[in-house]
């Protein structure tokens, strides 16, 4: 997060979540941990800054190793400021 603050995307949303992806989890011995501690970030940012948004985090973020995540790009189609009510982002 401190590589998107540096580079100038400082608004984003941090959420510690509990999840799993393909590997289903860890075994160690006999126990499965199938609710593994991740983060997902939120970030809302104009088409141009995409790109960007995506090396920032794949550069920071990569281990190489399973869990390491997904990035997910979606379309905003408005954005509303509830304080001023102004509409965009």
């Amino acid at each position: 997060m401190d590589s998107l603050d540096n580079e100038g995307f400082s608004s984003f949303t941090r959420i510690d979540v509990f999840g799993r992806g393909r590997q289903k989890g860890i075994r160690i011995g006999p126990i499965v941990y199938d609710e593994l501690a991740k983060v997902m970030l939120l970030i809302a940012a104009n088409d141009e800054d995409t790109d960007e948004i995506v090396r920032i985090v794949e550069d920071s973020a990569r281990t190489g190793s399973f869990g390491d995540g997904k990035i997910f790009v979606n379309a905003i189609d408005d954005a509303y400021t509830i304080r001023t009510g102004e509409r965009g982002l």
